[in-house]
């Protein structure tokens, strides 16, 4: 790390940016496509449950990678991660943009989703190897802001892609993108670190891999077949066994894939619940918004992701003065304030959850962006900061882990409750109305629970 504690060498900036370019787009294709959901159900003829697979298996495959990330930084050059990254965005680009049926569409998107598994936990890395700890906060703040950001503006990216031609303009449009990415990053890239001859733990990640995955299958199976089927209970039951498995797996192996005793440190851990809630409900409320506004209100596929661009731009402009509270007032500050706007625009949409208007969205959207974006990446740098820097990368993959996984779940729970009333005398705007409701009032109860979870966090802070 450089010893100049208030500036970033030319070099590492440039190095920095360029991985934080191709985590945006890795990002940004997530949710590009959920305001393609009711097209694709009509022209491919799949349900919402099945259709939701494109956001759900990104983000889900992205999960897995995390689980990776630590084994990666110490076997492979920074370079040799970043160039895998945008070749696996290239090519996924390609399967999806030619794509003729759903399924092969599926198979682009999981390819696709290589790039952001790599990618993102290779711009922590980086910045956390190359920035002065005095500018922590406004670097980890700025990678935040792409975290959330993101997928905010997927939805928008999208919409103006279909209404421009189609959705499969969304990939030919992030093609060239990608490659000049490529180009402009490729010499700056630099080792911090050397590289490891490590072997990778496939029996651990088979357990992990089998947990995520029975878990996601099981909770995708609530729409269709109840809480109190074999599939969702099913599910559930082999998730936790297998997760308990890897936990008595792990605490006899000293090569684990996710290091557990860094959950001994309560600010972590508390942090790392917290830190989870709010991306399970981003990424959520990112797939529900743009699905409601065209079911139940009509609105097209443009003004569906159009109304949450002013949210995401307004937080855009805000997200270095939430590092700069951080780096001058501390955690607390920012994360009890981020939260309180959060709760109060969850608690909107919850009231109002039946007669939302586009302009509604659009308003309660900035408060809930705001809110969530400085929470949200002052509770990462916060939990970070209490890790020592040997567990560091560890840590990093046990926040991205969680942080995608949740994603993936917050798409298809929300997914669910859309989709859970029925009956013979409701329309089908009707009933994804009150559907909606009832996934913004989970939103709502999330964001009290996390209250509870930061009043731990600064307990112990006050302590130490």
């Amino acid at each position: 790390m450089t010893e100049e504690p208030q500036k970033v060498a030319g070099k590492r900036l440039v190095a920095i940016v360029a991985v934080a370019l191709m985590a945006f787009f890795g990002i940004l294709v997530e949710t590009s496509m959920n305001v393609t959901f009711p097209t694709l159900m009509r022209t491919m003829h799949v349900s919402l449950s099945t259709v939701q697979w494109i956001t759900t298996g990104y983000l889900l495959t992205v999960a897995l990678l995390m689980i990776t990330s630590a084994f990666l930084k110490q076997r492979f050059t920074n370079r040799q991660l970043f160039v895998t990254a945008a070749l696996l965005f290239i090519l996924g680009d390609l399967i999806c943009a030619l794509a003729p049926n759903f399924a092969i569409l599926l198979l682009g998107r999981l390819v696709q989703s290589g790039c952001a598994g790599i990618a993102i936990p290779l711009m922590i890395n980086v910045i956390v190897e190359s920035v002065p700890r005095a500018r922590l906060g406004f670097y980890m703040g700025m990678s935040s802001l792409i975290l959330m950001i993101a997928p905010a503006s997927g939805p928008t990216f999208g919409g103006l892609m279909v209404s421009l031609a189609n959705w499969r303009l969304i990939f030919w449009a992030t093609l060239p993108i990608e490659l000049l990415i490529l180009a402009f990053g490729f010499g700056a890239i630099q080792q911090y670190s050397p590289t490891k001859d490590v072997k990778f733990n496939w029996h651990q990640f088979a357990l992990l891999a089998v947990a995520f995955v029975a878990i996601m299958l099981g909770v995708n199976s609530l729409s269709t077949a109840g809480w109190l089927s074999w599939q969702f209970l099913g599910g559930l039951v082999l998730g936790i066994a297998a997760l308990l498995r890897y936990v008595q797996v792990a605490k006899h192996s000293d090569k684990q894939l996710l290091k557990l005793e860094i959950f001994r440190n309560p600010i972590f851990t508390y942090s790392f619940f917290a830190y989870v809630i709010l991306q399970f409900c981003n990424i959520g409320i990112n797939f529900e918004l743009p699905n409601y506004a065209q079911i139940v209100v009509g609105a097209t596929s443009l003004a569906g992701g159009l109304m949450l661009l002013p949210g995401s731009l307004i937080t855009a402009f805000l997200q270095p003065w939430f590092g700069h509270l951080l780096d001058e007032h501390g955690a607390k500050l920012p994360i009890m304030l981020g939260s309180s706007l959060f709760l109060i625009a969850a608690l909107g949409f919850t009231l109002m959850g039946q007669r939302l208007t586009v302009v509604t969205i659009a308003g309660l959207y900035i408060v809930f962006s705001i809110g969530r974006s400085m929470a949200f990446s002052n509770t990462m740098t916060n939990g970070l900061k209490e890790v020592d820097i040997t567990q560091r990368a560890d840590a990093n993959a046990i926040y991205n882990t969680g942080q995608q996984f949740a994603g993936s779940l917050g798409t298809t729970i929300l997914a669910a409750l859309m989709s859970s009333v029925k009956g013979g005398n409701l329309s089908y705007a009707h009933s994804t109305a009150l559907g909606s409701q009832l996934a913004f009032g989970l939103i709502a109860i999330l964001g009290i629970l996390n209250f509870g979870f930061y009043f731990v966090v600064f307990k112990h802070q006050k302590q130490d």
